[in-house]
């Protein structure tokens, strides 16, 4: 029986078709796709590594007893609401497949969303200790709130009720300039939206024809975990921790956090509270005005109240005006009882030291010392006269050597062999002009016969004429001549007016009877054309 039995397998099934592996595995993939085209599947992200080099997304969802390949195309990644990351639970919706090239089926999600509030509890836990660890949480780097801001700006959605509590609060305390900036609070757009508003408001230059906002305020009314997963988004926390102005986050009510809340310069527990932080009561800033006015006028009169004691008092201490003067009106009065004294000492002190210095002065000094000083001068002159006779003996002598060897002889010999050199050269140009002025004479009679053989004057001459229009442009055919057109003749000795007649007739019609008449018409006195020229109309 095993005889017959293997006898009979290669038998069984000799009448299937064959397959390639290409054509099972292309069959394979449609009944995948067939069978289950888009589901809903959940799971556990397994050996996410993030982004490949070519932007697609590759890892695996798992559960206790089973898993299954995926993958996220670079296209549709930035569209998920949340994005993967390892050990999280999520729901993934997609198209179950097949990838031929290693024969494993796998699933192309187009969706993801969290599975429970509890994996985006440890998301949000992992997220908020990793932008922690960057130091985008501490408080070192929160900036103070302006006390008095003259323009808000708001990101909000601009149909909510938010927006109008807020603005209500403002009216009531400190109206201010608001400016609202629209944004989604909600859904896949969100995070996008808040971060763009917030990196728009910072760029908005001082100075500008938009007023750039002194604080700003994201806020939004309270909600789920899942309804306020936008502002959880790292792209918002980092906007906000970059932005330049100080942000106050009120995003939900007391209860409710977000990382925004972290990243924030303040944090208020509802969005009417963020309105009365952002500006002060307008009663309260007049009723504190008012007592800091008491106080600074009241502190004002203590102040002169003691200064005018203060001077009271000095006053008192000063002495009598005649008791300070008296002291110094005597001491004037002596000194100027011995200033007279004192003058009159001076001047009989410098007579005497004159008439001392006038007896000294005699004219004998004078001339002794004007002959000494001629004497000196005139030895000067002579020792200067005999130094420039050396000086100039030398070249003295030297110029009665040159002047000797100079002979007009000799000049004048130079001066006729220049003279012959110059009139030998003047007869040599002569006759290089004679021949160079013949060459070319010979050249322009050459060229001027040619022009005359070319010019249709030669042809004017032989008994033609030169035919023009009104534009001066040539009639060359019968054709080109319309009645009542008027024409400019040219013939050899000038020039005179026809006009073409109505009666034109065609040229092999008419050419034999018009030989014997004569074209002229209009023509001017004391002009007459060549003798045997034939009509041309």
């Amino acid at each position: 029986m095993a005889d017959a039995a293997r006898a009979s397998r290669p038998t069984q099934g000799a009448n299937s078709p064959e397959y390639s592996v290409s054509e099972l595995s292309t069959a394979i993939k449609k009944t995948l796709e067939s069978a289950y085209g888009f589901v809903r599947l959940r799971g556990e992200i397994s050996g996410f590594r993030g982004a490949a080099a070519s932007g697609h997304c590759y890892f695996a969802l798992k559960d206790e007893k089973a898993k299954i390949e995926a993958v996220i195309w670079r296209g549709v990644l930035p569209g998920l609401r949340i994005k993967p990351a390892e050990g999280l639970e999520v729901i993934a919706t997609g198209r179950v497949t097949s990838y031929p090239g290693s024969s494993k089926y796998q699933i192309v999600i187009e969706a993801l969303e969290p599975a429970g509030v509890g994996s985006l509890m440890a998301l949000l836990e992992e997220r908020k200790k990793r932008l922690a660890g960057e130091g985008l949480f501490d408080e070192g780097r929160k900036r103070k709130l302006p006390f008095l801001p003259r323009v808000v700006g708001i990101v909000t959605s601009p149909t909510g009720a938010v927006i109008r509590d807020m603005l209500h609060g403002f009216s009531e305390r400190f109206p201010v300039q608001v400016l609202l900036w629209p944004v989604r609070v909600q859904g896949e757009t969100c995070a996008a939206e808040v971060a763009a508003a917030i990196r728009g408001f910072n760029a908005i230059a001082p100075g500008g024809p938009i007023p750039r906002p002194d604080v700003l305020i994201v806020a939004r009314g309270g909600g789920s975990l899942e309804d306020l997963w936008g502002f959880n988004e790292e792209e918002v926390v980092r906007a906000a921790a970059a932005s330049r102005i100080p942000l106050i986050s009120a995003v939900g009510h007391e209860t409710d956090w977000t990382l925004i809340d972290l990243a924030a310069d303040a944090r208020a527990p509802t969005p009417t509270k963020a309105a009365e932080w952002a500006v002060p009561k307008y009663a309260d800033l007049i009723e504190q005005s008012g007592k800091l006015g008491l106080r600074l006028f009241t502190a004002l009169r203590r102040v002169l109240e003691g200064a005018r004691v203060h001077l009271r008092a000095a006053a008192r201490g000063l002495p009598r005006r005649g008791a300070l003067l008296d002291l110094p009106r005597q001491r004037f009065d002596a000194v100027e009882r011995r200033l007279g004294r004192a003058l009159s000492a001076n001047t009989r002190a410098h007579a005497m030291h004159l008439a001392r210095c006038g007896g000294k002065l005699r004219p004998q000094l004078v001339e002794m010392r004007v002959a000494r000083k001629r004497a000196r001068l005139d030895q000067l002159g002579q020792e200067a006269m005999a130094a420039l006779q050396r000086r100039l003996g030398p070249p003295r002598r030297r110029l009665e050597r040159a002047a000797g060897a100079l002979r007009p002889q000799s000049l004048q010999q130079r001066v006729t062999h220049g003279h012959n050199r110059v009139q030998a050269a003047g007869e040599r140009i002569r006759q290089c002009t004679s021949v160079a002025l013949s060459r070319h004479q010979r050249h322009l009679d050459s060229l001027s016969k040619l022009l005359i053989s070319l010019s249709y004057h030669g042809v004017l001459a032989r008994g033609f004429a030169l035919i023009r229009d009104a534009d001066g442009r040539s009639v060359r055919s019968i054709q080109d001549a319309q009645p009542g057109m008027r024409l400019s003749i040219e013939v050899n000795d000038g020039r005179f007016a026809a006009e073409v007649t109505a009666d034109t007739a065609s040229p092999k019609a008419k050419a034999a009877p018009d030989a014997g008449r004569r074209p002229v018409r209009d023509k001017p006195a004391g002009q007459s054309g060549p003798q045997g020229q034939g009509s041309l109309f």
